[in-house]
């Protein structure tokens, strides 16, 4: 399980340009799966079992990234962010542009602060201010190496593990959930119904796979595989969350303070008793921010029963995501037992 999340958070797949990591996890749910397809949109959607109940589950491929929107004439690269970022953590970062040449390695880079005025240094860096360094001599030197408007950016950061079942890297939001979805299929047999495991794309810049998917399945429950904040670190007050990353997934209640999600009551009490019947370890949470696929699944079509699981991160929406594998691993657990246990409607 720890080779697959390296392979899959070390690929690279902004919102939009998916088909890199597409292309690993359809080969990956191939494996332990009836049917897969890819549709027009980009979702992978394998099947597994036939008849009702129909049960979806989804997990967002994309990760956060940048796209090329201006070469200067002296060959820096200018961009536009997707998804959401807080933007002095951009700043000095290592990057990779995805040209159809080949991928070009850059920094981001700003005005140095031995030349800002005091009140520029009290403030945060804004995103108006990054640039990409890619050490292009002029305009026509960086196109030269295949870079052009459009083109995608993610971060050049490879996974390490770190003590304790620990790992850190960037995209850990969602491939996390990506690498659940692919080992419950592989776990998953003997149960009633049809099992639709999808990754999605585009959940970072409005759910979009989810909606498409949903309707094109039209399942009776949905479940959400992603990540989510983890608090127990500096920064982070008691009350703003109680998960804690190593401790299980997290049941979610609410998100988005009722502007998202709100999980079918059934379904929730279904997993928390699944949990406590196999002695599982899961957390609960509510949420006053952040958004699933599961706030645009659960209003698709006629409606849709859905929950959603999370996998409790730190640093998120950063390139240094950190999570622990023993939360996946229960995760999947979770999940493959509430199936086989069947549905509660």
């Amino acid at each position: 399980m720890k080779e697959l999340l390296k392979k899959l958070c070390d690929a690279h797949g902004a919102s939009g340009y998916e088909d890199n990591v597409a292309e690993i996890i359809k080969n990956e749910l191939s494996k332990y799966s009836d049917e897969v397809v890819k549709d027009r949109l980009g979702n992978v959607i394998a099947k597994k079992g036939s008849g009702n109940p129909v049960i979806m589950i989804a997990a967002h491929m994309d990760e956060i990234g940048f796209v090329v929107k201006h070469i200067d004439k002296k060959g820096y690269i200018w961009f536009i962010t997707i998804g959401g970022f807080y933007e002095p953590a951009i700043f000095g970062t290592r990057i990779v542009i995805h040209t159809e040449k080949g991928n070009v390695i850059g920094v981001v880079g700003s005005r140095p602060p031995h030349l800002m005025e005091e009140e520029e240094r009290k403030r945060p860096i804004k995103k108006k201010e990054l640039y990409i360094d890619v050490g292009a001599k002029n305009k026509e030197d960086a196109e030269a190496l295949g870079i052009k408007i459009g083109d995608s950016i993610t971060f050049d950061q490879e996974m390490k593990f770190l003590p304790n079942g620990f790992v850190t890297g960037k995209a850990i939001d969602d491939r996390a959930g990506c690498v659940a979805l692919i080992e419950l299929m592989k776990h998953l047999d003997e149960f009633k119904g049809t099992v639709y495991a999808v990754a999605t794309v585009q959940e970072e810049v409005g759910l979009k796979g989810a909606k498409v998917s949903a309707f094109k399945i039209k399942p009776e429950v949905g479940i959400v595989l992603d990540t989510g904040l983890a608090g127990g670190c500096p920064g982070i007050k008691e009350q703003e969350t109680d998960a804690k990353s190593g401790k299980g997934p997290v049941i979610t209640y609410i998100e988005a303070g009722g502007r998202g999600l709100i999980a079918d009551p059934l379904l929730n009490k279904w997993l928390i008793k699944v949990a406590e019947e196999n002695n599982i370890p899961v957390q609960l949470e509510v949420m006053d921010s952040g958004m699933t696929d599961g706030a645009i699944m659960n209003i698709t079509g006629e409606g849709i029963p859905t929950t959603s699981i999370s996998i409790p991160s730190k640093n998120i929406h950063s390139p240094v995501e950190i999570c622990n594998i023993r939360d996946i691993e229960n995760a999947v657990k979770l999940v493959v037992y509430a199936i086989k246990k069947g549905v509660p409607f």
